[in-house]
C-alpha cells in the first residue's frame, strides 16, 4: 500500500466532508494510534462544523473507559489493539456525541510496542452509523510511524463512504 501525501489525505477528507454534508450527517472520531490526525484532516476543511461534531484522542486504557465506555474486561481480555476494543470505541463515540457516523482506530504505529501476535503496523479500524451495526477491519500497514499513521487515516476515511 502506498503512503498517501498531505494533498491526497486532504482531498479524501474533503470528499468525505461533502458527502457527510449532503447526507446532513456529522462525524465523530475516536483515535488512539492516529493521535487526532483524522479529526485534523476533517477540520482542516473550511466549514467543517457543518459535518464534524467532535474528536477524542484516547491513548490510555483509562481514557478509553472514561470517554468511550470501553469495558475494563474487554481491555484486559483482548487488549487495546483488538476487534472487541475498536467496536466498543466506535459505539461509545456515537453514544457520547451528536454525530450520525463514527470512526475509531486503535493500533501499533511503532517503532516499538509490537509483538508476534500484534506486530507494528497492526491497526483495527471501526465504523458505525447511528442505528446501524458496527463493523471493524484489521489492517497491517508497512513503513515507519508516520507512514503507518497516514495509511490509517486514509483507510479510516475511505471506510466512511459505505455509510453514506
Amino acid at each position: 500500500m502506498t503512503v498517501p501525501s498531505d494533498a491526497e489525505l486532504g482531498a479524501l477528507a474533503s470528499d468525505v466532508g461533502q458527502r457527510l454534508q449532503q447526507a446532513s450527517l456529522q462525524l465523530v472520531t475516536a483515535e488512539s494510534c492516529s493521535g487526532g490526525w483524522i479529526a485534523k484532516a476533517m477540520t482542516d476543511i473550511a466549514g467543517s462544523s457543518a459535518f464534524f461534531d467532535c474528536g477524542m484522542v484516547v491513548y490510555s486504557y483509562e481514557a478509553k473507559q472514561r470517554l468511550l465506555g470501553v469495558r475494563a474486561q474487554t481491555l484486559e481480555q483482548f487488549g487495546a489493539v483488538s476487534r472487541e476494543t475498536v467496536l466498543e470505541m466506535v459505539s461509545g463515540a456515537l453514544i457520547n456525541s451528536g454525530a450520525g457516523i463514527a470512526v475509531a482506530v486503535t493500533g501499533i504505529a511503532g517503532p516499538g510496542g509490537g509483538s508476534e501476535d500484534k506486530p507494528v503496523g497492526s491497526v483495527w479500524i471501526g465504523w458505525k452509523g447511528r442505528g446501524g451495526y458496527a463493523r471493524a477491519q484489521l489492517f497491517q500497514f508497512d513503513g515507519d510511524r508516520e507512514a503507518i499513521r497516514r495509511q490509517t487515516v486514509q483507510q479510516a476515511l475511505t471506510g466512511i463512504f459505505p455509510l453514506l
